[in-house]
């Protein structure tokens, strides 16, 4: 009798543990597997060579229209390859934030805006749950294939939509779930369907989706 109740007990715990697990790693909304956030260790992937025909960066902020004095921030910005293109488009009146929640990153980035000489970036050390971005002052918030790496989706959308002015944008660029041609894992991509479904009930209000990249949703939103 105490051996079956101690293997009772086994299983019990085990298969709570997996619904934990379970939990954390699977969106309650979509059902989605949330992708692993890539450490400092493969940073040179975020600056190789190609990433310039595979992405196209300057057409995805051509496509945005950020005005010179914006106030912006890159959720997820590792070593800034986005970061430093930003800071040229808002120009020495405007900031830029660069968030990341690795502090290798951001020494990266630090360098990296140090040798283009650019002023006005400021590097935030950001949480899972919390990107620590002032409130009610951003014009733009931008997630470069980062949005589905949140381990705290709800929690860090709470936080982006309270650092928008009124009127600010939200914008995420995902890689095209629902194209079997693109080169990427599953839990990195996402289609336009999905990301309304998790975003809108947080009190963002869907935009458009701009399709002018070769492999990637350009995804915008309003506070």
């Amino acid at each position: 009798m105490e051996k079956s109740r101690l293997i009772a007990v086994l299983l019990l715990s085990t298969l709570f543990s997996a619904l934990v697990v379970q939990g954390e790693e699977i969106h309650p909304l979509t059902k989605r597997r949330i992708a692993q956030v890539m450490g400092a260790g493969g940073s040179d992937w975020l600056v190789r060579p190609e990433r310039v025909e595979e992405e196209h960066p300057d057409q995805a902020l051509d496509a945005l229209k950020i005005q010179p004095g914006s106030v912006v921030a890159d959720i997820g910005a590792g070593v800034g390859y986005f970061t430093w293109r930003l800071a040229d488009r808002v120009g020495p009146k405007g900031i830029v934030y660069g968030e990341d929640i690795q502090q290798e990153m951001l020494d990266q980035l630090t360098r990296n805006m140090r040798d283009r000489h650019l002023a006005n970036v400021r590097p935030v050390l950001g949480g899972i749950d919390d990107p620590k971005l002032p409130k009610n002052s951003l014009d733009l918030v931008l997630l470069v294939d980062v949005y589905h790496e949140f381990s705290e989706p709800e929690k860090m959308l709470d936080r982006i939509r309270e650092s928008l002015k009124p009127g600010g944008r939200l914008v995420l660029l995902e890689y095209r779930g629902e194209d079997p041609n693109v080169p990427i894992r599953p839990e990195h991509k996402m289609t336009v369907r999905q990301v309304r479904t998790e975003i809108e009930p947080q009190g963002l209000k869907f935009e458009e989706s701009i399709e002018v990249l070769p492999q990637q949703h350009i995804i915008v939103f309003k506070r």
